[in-house]
């Protein structure tokens, strides 16, 4: 790679939990998420346990040079319906600017609709979490839904965009996405 970070998503593994406990309490991190409150030790362990051994759920790490700095995941893999949703956040405040969130896009897209072989990705974002949707637009998600105050965010109603991908969206969308990839020095697999 020439100027860029290099960018590994490796699977989850037993030793992350305390470090995804701190990170999900990250109060820039909670802002984002569904639930907002202070996630408990035990309620964490629970989620932690489930989404190690559960099929229909995919977590990996983001490593940055190595340093672990945020967390990617596919849910509600329904490979008998060709498709599951996704999200992902960059912990490490650091990290944001340097095209690591697009690297991850990237790459859990071509894993989707490569590796796993669906045809559609879809996910949710919160109304006011513009810059995120708007990065997904720009890997040719459109939007689909808007889910009028779907969550509760420090006791108000908060509306979610829905958006999502199909292959064939990818297949035109594909080469510009990594055409800005490759123009900030990143190595994107063929």
């Amino acid at each position: 790679m020439s100027g860029a970070v290099q960018v590994v998503l490796r699977p989850l593994a037993a030793g992350d939990s305390a470090r995804l406990l701190a990170w999900r309490n990250q109060p820039e991190i909670a802002r984002w998420m569904y639930s907002d409150h202070a996630i408990t030790a035990d309620e964490h362990d629970r989620w932690f346990v489930g989404a190690l051994g559960d099929a229909r759920r995919r977590y990996w790490v983001i490593e940055a040079d190595g340093t672990p700095v945020g967390l990617a995941n596919l849910y509600d893999l329904a490979p008998e319906h060709g498709r599951t949703s996704w999200a992902y956040y960059l912990a490490d405040p650091s990290t944001r600017g340097q095209g690591i969130g697009a690297f991850v896009e990237y790459w859990v897209i071509e894993h989707v609709f490569g590796e796993l072989g669906l045809n559609k990705l879809w996910c949710e974002v919160l109304i006011g979490n513009e810059a995120v949707w708007r990065l997904h637009e720009g890997f040719g998600f459109q939007r689909e839904a808007l889910f009028r105050q779907h969550v509760r965010k420090d006791g108000a109603p908060a509306d979610v965009v829905g958006l999502g991908l199909l292959k064939s969206d990818w297949a035109g969308a594909r080469a510009a996405s990594r055409s800005r990839l490759t123009l900030r020095g990143f190595d994107l697999p063929a």
